[in-house]
């Protein structure tokens, strides 16, 4: 099915996987505090120049970008909007580690642990 004219969809900064949304619920559930969604960053660091961050959102900037997907609020931090347009937020729950994944195709390069990359 084709969209009307004039009409289009814009593309989110971030998804959440169902996996990755049911994991952010739990850890949201269990915060000590009430808290408004989660807040996802990227800073300097790792041996690939830029890491992934997460955290509680407790409050939202004047210039945060605010995303709902299935049911979980994330709340993107202006400066790391240019680098995580696209992404996809995974969970998997493996044998010997367990953790969110971002999928970004923005990435030119990831280090060999997955903890950092860059563009």
């Amino acid at each position: 099915m084709t969209e009307p004219t004039g009409t289009s969809q814009q593309a989110k900064v971030l998804t959440l996987t169902e996996a990755a949304a049911v994991r952010a619920r739990v850890i949201l559930d269990a915060a000590e505090e009430p808290v408004l969604g989660l807040w996802i960053g990227v800073g300097e660091g790792g041996c690939s120049g830029k890491t992934y961050k997460m955290d509680y959102a407790r409050e939202i900037g004047a210039n945060d970008q605010v995303v709902e997907e299935r049911g979980i609020t994330l709340v993107i931090d202006p400066m790391a909007m240019l680098y995580l347009y696209g992404t996809e937020i995974d969970y998997e729950d493996k044998l010997l580690d367990s953790g969110f994944v971002f999928r970004n195709p923005n990435e030119t390069a990831r280090c060999g642990c997955g903890e950092s990359f860059s563009v």
